[in-house]
């Protein structure tokens, strides 16, 4: 259920970037690659597992809507700035979950 839900959420919120990166009034390419990697980051903390699904969800469609529209091919740089974001989010997660050392008894 849990997969399902970050599989949702993942390929939502890519969807949700990839609208406002097509709107004709919008050109802040800095503003949608940090978005992109931040929500693919925060997806693959979560699941903690499959960080190349998870940028793979976000990152893909911005470049696909942007191609489709006739736009620039080098959109498809959004889809690293997701891979980069996700394995990040990955680690972290391996970080968090990383049992603690153990004390050392005086």
């Amino acid at each position: 259920m849990r997969t399902w839900l970050l599989t949702i959420t993942a390929a939502a919120s890519g969807i949700a970037i990839a609208v406002v990166d097509a709107r004709p009034t919008w050109d802040d390419t800095g503003i949608t690659a940090g978005v992109v990697l931040l929500a693919a980051f925060i997806v693959a903390a979560i699941a903690g597992r499959r960080p190349w699904l998870w940028g793979l969800l976000v990152g893909v469609w911005v470049p696909a809507l942007t191609i489709l529209n006739g736009g620039d091919p080098a959109a498809i740089l959004a889809l690293g700035f997701a891979l980069a974001g996700a394995y990040a989010g990955y680690a972290t997660s391996r970080l968090w979950r990383r049992p603690a050392a153990a004390a050392p008894k005086d």
